[in-house]
């Protein structure tokens, strides 16, 4: 099972200091809507997004069917197939799983046995 590019989804206060922040570190801005309140920073292959009052909790992001440049890679693991993977395994996936019926763009969320939440959400 292949869970596709990875990236770290951070919750910001304030998208613009995040942003400068960031930079600062090396980052830039690899796809960046003046109108939505997120950023999505890249460095070499290292992937963050900065999400300002779209989410509660910082979230470890897996993109089947996507490189560090959201580029198609093929053959891909399609999203559905890795849910059904973990749940034969006996992993809850607790929120927003994908209908196994469907094609194309879907998502699901589960959590590690320490809390933190992952989302396997693929774009294509």
């Amino acid at each position: 099972m292949t869970l596709g590019q990875f990236s770290i989804s951070l919750t910001v206060k304030d998208l613009a200091a995040s942003q400068a922040f960031y930079e600062k570190l090396g980052f830039a801005a690899m796809s960046s809507q003046p109108d939505q309140m997120y950023r999505i920073m890249k460095q070499g292959d290292t992937i963050i997004g900065l999400f300002q009052g779209m989410f509660d909790h910082n979230i470890l992001t897996f993109n089947p069917g996507w490189d560090s440049n959201a580029q198609n890679v093929d053959p891909f693991d399609d999203v559905r197939d890795i849910q059904k993977s973990l749940q034969d395994q006996g992993i809850d996936v607790d929120v927003a799983a994908a209908d196994p019926d469907s094609t194309g763009p879907a998502h699901f969320i589960l959590h590690d046995p320490d809390g933190n939440v992952i989302m396997v959400d693929q774009h294509r």
